[in-house]
């Protein structure tokens, strides 16, 4: 990795680099498949069957790269199967997250089909007879004119030995937009009957014979606790209970662990509740939510602190020669997965090979770790894939499979199957962190705006899990992308500084991670409620001053092959989404319609995205009901339009859910809801209406699962505004702030 540029785009090349190769082989006579790529085979029956490294959560991620294949191998959709693969190195970089799936795989899975469709097309000329040139591919079949040949009497009589080097593949043509059989066209996802008739596995339902159960007796903080005694005296009187043994981990995943083995779980749970141990602990074992503010905020204040993301020259001169200026200050609480399937693993050595059989979202992440807590070479260590019941970003981080693998280890290898309660996953989840940020801007003449400074802290996941994943600033320090990508936006500003600052304390105390959206969860929010702000400073309607900055000049010009049109496609969907809700339309008293617009979480990937929330507010208590969220976005061709639409649907309301109903807090180093009593997600009589539209594009399909997730908190921050005068900074929105609000 050493030698690797570690920019974004260029670690991402490196680490596909072993799944990036198309030769064109044919192992097909033994096997009897085509196997034109490592992406998808061919059988003598026609049966395509599509190899997917992406984790299905939810999201029908298969079925959406399923149609990349198909529609340019010309196949036949009702013959496609897909197959989710467990971890091997040929795969390349293995990962679920940051709405990269698609994005990733259109290109390569495009070229490969485009290849198959090649060599299938040449080798059932030869076996017609005629010319390949007069041949052409449709739903599975090679045809002549009226005299066709099927892909599966092709594998099994053809010569299909056609090979393709990478420089060939990557000059392949493939389709334009309105060329598409397969993408873009209505479908339900292929995986749906199995999710809905208990056929599909997940990894609770992973078992294998003699295995037993283990819960973890979790210690009082994230790191810095090692055991200091254990009593098993009242465990030994729970029938079933076997043993309890503190893990010894050479990877610091799981410090301060006891895992408490039992023949069931239901023993493994009551005798891990009877167990006493005694842990010696560390400083943060003190450590509250208002201490993590609070060091955010010094740190923001310390100017020498942080990464300088961007620095343009002439901001200080900008912010001396304004008329005027304007700062706000933001901030976000710690906000929770709480995904319905707790994390679980099952763990066991069979053959000379450690086998983990878990839901994941970051295989190539997690092997490192677990070579390292087993003290035995990667290759001997395989992951198995299986469905996840909700990933979120929580299982980016597979630190659960090190404490069943090391679990496993100490009782000598044998199965040991070990699933952490609702209240062990939210203790030991990886939250997002709490952040601070502070805006500033400048005013020139006439209003415009001639220099923005956007300063964040927070704990920073990337730091805590894949430090080889930061870049470094203007000042040549190192930051983490994903707890700032977002504040580097679209707008035409003048002199421009974003400063990413991590929040060291919020590292010691827990592990950071990434929840859907990440950074721009908070960048977005503070960004867009900012821009309103500085809107209203400037007396000038919110729509038209953002348009009036969202002029693609510039670095905004947008570029190939992801960020074609700039800022003028986030433009587009902005008036489109105010067009839609009725903006600058009369509304009913204590009622408002905010705008909020995100290009999601990369420059070098925008899915441009508005959001127009209408909100109804009881100037009596300051409770808060949002009545229509209305979304457009562009997000370049959309492959799987059902799924699609619900990865819109979905992140708009988790964005809701954020805004207004969840936030908890560290209280004695530790988040103080651990259930869904207490932590209150957004519940279905609280649900609005919602409408969502696709801009038609031709352009490079990009990411979207979380964009939306990031234009709705401010959007409805801003209604609220608009509503009742009351502007509030803080995430999430209670009723108790608005009404103070109002009142200040």
């Amino acid at each position: 990795m050493n030698a690797i540029d570690l920019s974004r785009r260029g670690f991402l090349v490196s680490v596909t680099a072993a799944g990036a190769a198309f030769a064109l082989t044919a192992p097909a006579e033994a096997a009897g498949a085509f196997e034109p790529t490592i992406w998808y085979a061919i059988d003598r029956d026609g049966v395509i069957t599509v190899h997917i490294i992406r984790a299905e959560m939810g999201q029908h991620v298969g079925t959406a790269i399923a149609r990349i294949v198909a529609d340019e191998l010309e196949a036949d959709w009702s013959k496609v199967r897909i197959d989710h693969v467990d971890s091997d190195p040929k795969w390349g970089l293995m990962v679920t997250g940051g709405s990269w799936s698609v994005w990733q795989s259109y290109p390569l899975y495009s070229q490969a089909g485009a290849a198959g469709r090649i060599a299938l097309i040449e080798a059932g000329a030869k076996l017609l007879g005629v010319n390949p040139a007069e041949c052409v591919a449709a739903k599975g079949t090679v045809w002549h004119h009226d005299n066709g040949m099927s892909y599966g009497d092709i594998v099994a009589k053809g010569d299909l030995s056609r090979k393709f080097t990478a420089e060939e593949l990557a000059k392949l043509p493939i389709k334009k937009a309105a060329e598409h059989r397969i993408v873009g066209k209505p479908g339900q996802a292929w995986d749906i009957p199995a999710k809905t008739n208990g056929q599909a596995k997940y990894g609770l339902d992973a078992k294998v014979p003699g295995m037993v159960y283990a819960r973890p007796k979790l210690p009082p903080t994230r790191y810095g606790a090692t055991v200091v005694s254990i009593d098993e005296t009242a465990a030994k009187k729970v029938p079933g209970y076997l043993r309890a043994i503190a893990l010894d981990d050479p990877s610091g995943t799981v410090p301060g662990w006891v895992m408490v083995y039992a023949d069931s779980f239901v023993a493994a749970d009551r005798a891990s509740e009877a167990l006493n141990v005694v842990w010696k602990t560390d400083d943060t074992a003190k450590v509250s939510e208002a201490d993590l503010q609070a060091r955010a905020r010094a740190l923001i204040a310390d100017t020498s602190a942080g990464s300088l993301v961007v620095e343009d020259p002439g901001v200080d001169a900008a912010f001396g020669a304004s008329k005027s200026t304007m700062e706000c200050t933001y901030t976000t609480s710690t906000a929770l997965h709480f995904q319905m399937e707790p994390v679980n693993a099952l763990a066991f050595e069979k053959d000379g090979v450690f086998e983990i059989h878990t839901g994941n979202q970051w295989q190539s992440l997690v092997l490192p770790w677990l070579a390292k807590a087993l003290g035995r070479k990667e290759e001997t260590i395989v992951l198995r894939t299986y469905v996840l019941g909700g990933g979120f970003g929580r299982r980016l981080n597979g630190d659960y499979a090190v404490g069943a693998a090391l679990a496993s280890k100490a009782i000598g290898g044998k199965p040991v199957k070990v699933v952490m309660t609702r209240a062990d996953d939210t203790r030991f989840d990886s939250p997002r962190s709490p952040s601070v940020q502070t805006l500033r801007i400048a005013f020139g003449e006439g209003g415009r705006v001639t220099g923005m400074e956007h300063h964040a802290c927070a704990g920073w996941p990337t730091q805590a899990m894949a430090p080889f994943f930061m870049p470094k600033g203007a000042n040549g320090q190192p930051y983490d992308p994903f707890a700032i990508s977002g504040a580097n936006h679209w707008y035409t500003v003048g002199a421009q500084r974003v400063r990413a600052v991590g929040n060291d304390l919020a590292n010691r105390t827990f592990r950071p991670g990434w929840l859907r959206s990440v950074g721009p969860g908070w960048t977005n929010w503070a960004l867009e409620s900012f821009m309103d702000e500085a809107a209203a400073e400037a007396r000038v309607d919110p729509l038209a001053f953002r348009l009036r900055m969202l002029d693609g000049a510039g670095r905004n010009a947008g570029s190939a092959p992801n960020a074609v049109g700039g800022a003028k496609r986030q433009a587009a969907v902005l008036k489109r989404a105010a067009e839609k809700a009725g903006w600058g339309k009369p509304l009913p008293k204590n009622t408002g319609l905010g705008l909020a617009t995100t290009f999601g979480q990369e420059r070098d990937m925008p899915t441009w995205v508005a959001c127009a929330a209408r909100v109804a507010v009881d100037p009596a208590s300051g409770a808060v009901k949002v009545e229509k969220l209305t979304l457009v976005a562009d997000a370049g061709i959309i492959v799987h339009p059902d799924g699609a639409l619900a990865q819109m649907e979905g992140a708009a309301l988790w964005g809701m859910s954020l805004a207004l109903f969840e936030g908890s807090a560290f209280e004695n180093g530790q988040v103080k809801d651990t259930n869904l009593d207490s932590y209150t997600p957004l519940r279905m009589a609280d649900v609005p209406d919602v409408e969502v539209e696709f801009v038609a594009s031709n352009e490079a399909p990009v990411g979207l699962g979380e964009p939306a997730t990031t234009v709705v908190g401010p959007a409805i921050g801003n209604a609220i505004f608009r509503a009742v005068g009351a502007r509030v900074r803080d995430l999430p929105i209670r009723a108790e702030a608005v009404k103070a609000a109002m009142k200040a």
